[in-house]
């Protein structure tokens, strides 16, 4: 997982809740977290495997997740993100909103945000990251 790009934690739990900070198509490399900018397609791909990521991290999968935004930096890229998505979600729907943006960190073509209903075992009405 590339380290946040600014001061914010990737995810925090919050009771049941399990709050993921938006994710960039970023991967490690030599150099540190790089985007991964072959094409919309793969950078697409790549944020939503951080997604992932940080969601097995804690605990849950897509499975759990109820709502999803997606930010564009065009929004020409709307029916090749859809491919991708439904690519990666399969047949789960959760709530969605997509909006094109003037621009994302790192010079980013997408960012995925979610929520997570996720409850744990341990006591679920304290914050944790």
């Amino acid at each position: 997982m590339s380290t946040p790009v600014g001061p914010y934690s990737p995810a925090m739990r919050a009771g049941p809740w399990l709050v993921c900070s938006g994710q960039l198509g970023l991967r490690q490399s030599d150099g540190g977290s790089v985007l991964a900018d072959e094409s919309f397609e793969v950078e697409s791909r790549q944020a939503l495997a951080n997604v992932s990521e940080l969601l097995v991290g804690r605990g849950a999968s897509w499975a759990n997740v109820v709502k999803v935004t997606v930010f564009l930096a065009d929004i020409a890229d709307y029916a090749v993100f859809n491919d991708v998505y439904t690519d990666v979600l399969g047949s789960h729907r959760p709530a969605r909103t997509l909006v094109a943006v003037a621009g994302l960190p790192r010079n980013a073509n997408v960012e995925v945000e979610v929520w997570a209903y996720a409850p744990d075992s341990e006591d679920t009405a304290t914050w944790s990251t």
